[in-house]
């Protein structure tokens, strides 16, 4: 059986989103304190539906932006929030629904914007692209989750989101639980198993994380990518060849994270918490380990008052899950007048003014001036990245294969960490689920 070949392993290119290489353009509307003509919008409403909260980098970006939107157009801003799982299960009737929104954060990736994309639910973005000149501030791996085949496959075609940060995945410990046992970050898988049985061995489960919904596919799958090289992330993601789930790398991982569980390391409780539960327990000091996202660190330097945290690469890793952050989309419902309404908003957030909210928050700008990065916090966050970016470290996330292997791949996981799958169901349940999403790309 013939699989689709995609010369994208050179996409992820070194120092793609490094700060020292962005861009202080800002669209060609930078500094700007008026709107440009054919920006006055007044008596008009602007809806933007998102899932960032007001805490996160990206919240609080975003706010400034819309602020900077209502002063610059004489237009209001409709800003609402949603749940991502809530999106993810309803965006393709939302955004057919008279319901929709003008402009909407969305998920990246073949099985969400991508498939979005080949039902025409999302509008070609690329005269916006032209317009403002959104490509030549957004670096090659940006875009490979912007551009979108006519079969859904990232990395050519055209654009159908906007990405204004970017993210990845990497492990945040707690400095001062560390620091009681007389621990420092682990660096190897020895160090972090052994400092986890020390955890385990004083009653404290050392790892938190969720099964109801994401972080445990990203744990899984960064315990595949710890064994994985880049063909085995094209085979996966990109589909240049047939993917085994019994064997390595992927049966490694899958043991390894049955293994944590029956140790320990990971409850079997998990499987009834979401990432909201998983990110409390961390900021309320109940474990002293977390892996996810960069999307959480704004929020950990807001909430987090009573104890030292700090970050680092998941021990062992060359790979890792991480992208472009989520997408600014416009549904294809949204008529003219709004759809340049929107466009405008995400050109407001691509503005170094309000990529240095972000960056300065704990997040990952993309069109920020360095020297407009001055928080040290923010700076120990872009220095990590960049070293993942050095060795071309980013590997996409999990579910993305197909638009329905996020629940599959949460289901299977329960299964594993509940004790109702063996690691050989598991496999077995994971690998008709993935077969029978990638069928339509081979």
């Amino acid at each position: 059986m013939k699989y689709r070949k995609h010369g994208l392993a050179a996409v992820l290119a070194v120092g793609a989103l490094s700060i020292a290489a962005c861009s202080g353009g800002g669209s060609g509307q930078s500094g700007s304190t008026a709107a440009p003509t054919g920006h006055d919008f007044s008596g008009q409403t602007l809806s933007v539906l998102v899932y960032e909260n007001d805490t996160s980098a990206m919240g609080k970006a975003w706010r400034a932006a819309a602020k900077t939107f209502e002063q610059e157009t004489g237009a209001k801003v409709d800003y609402q929030t949603t749940a991502f799982e809530d999106l993810s299960n309803t965006a393709s009737q939302l955004f057919t629904s008279s319901d929709a929104p003008d402009l909407s954060e969305y998920n990246k990736g073949n099985g969400t914007a991508g498939a979005l994309s080949t039902l025409g639910v999302l509008q070609n973005l690329d005269s916006y692209y032209s317009q403002y000149g959104w490509g030549d501030e957004l670096a090659p791996s940006l875009q490979t989750t912007t551009m979108y085949s006519d079969k859904g496959i990232m990395g050519s075609g055209s654009h159908f989101g906007v990405p204004n940060y970017g993210e990845f995945v990497f492990l945040y410990y707690n400095k001062d639980m560390l620091d009681q046992y007389g621990m420092k970050p682990p660096t190897t898988m020895a160090e972090l198993e052994s400092e986890m049985q020390t955890f385990v061995d004083k009653g404290v489960t050392p790892l938190s994380t969720a099964a109801q919904e994401y972080p445990a596919g990203q744990l899984w799958y960064q315990l595949v990518l710890n064994n994985a090289d880049r063909q085995f992330v094209n085979d996966y993601q990109l589909y240049d060849n047939p993917v085994d789930f019994t064997k390595d790398p992927i049966a490694s991982g899958t043991q390894t994270l049955a293994d944590w569980v029956s140790k320990g390391y990971v409850d079997k409780a998990s499987t009834g918490m979401t990432a909201e539960d998983a990110g409390l327990a961390f900021i309320n000091g109940k474990s002293p380990f977390f892996f996810s996202g960069s999307w959480w660190y704004g929020r950990f330097l807001t909430d987090i008052k009573d104890f030292t945290f700090g970050i680092t690469d998941f021990p062992g890793s060359t790979l890792v899950p991480g992208s472009s952050g989520n997408l600014w989309v416009i549904p294809t419902v949204t008529d003219s007048q709004h759809s340049a309404m929107a466009a405008y908003f995400i050109d407001i957030t691509m503005r170094p003014e309000i990529q240095a909210i972000l960056g300065n928050a704990g997040g990952l700008p993309v069109a920020a001036n360095p020297g407009d990065i001055t928080d040290p916090k923010a700076q120990d966050l872009i220095s990590l990245f960049n070293k993942v970016l050095d060795r071309d470290g980013l590997a996409f996330y999990p579910d993305w294969p197909t638009s329905t292997f996020y629940d599959d791949l949460n289901a299977g996981l329960q299964g594993l960490i509940n004790g109702s799958l063996s690691v050989k169901q598991t496999e077995q349940q994971l690998q008709s689920d993935y077969d029978t999403g990638t069928a339509q790309y081979r």
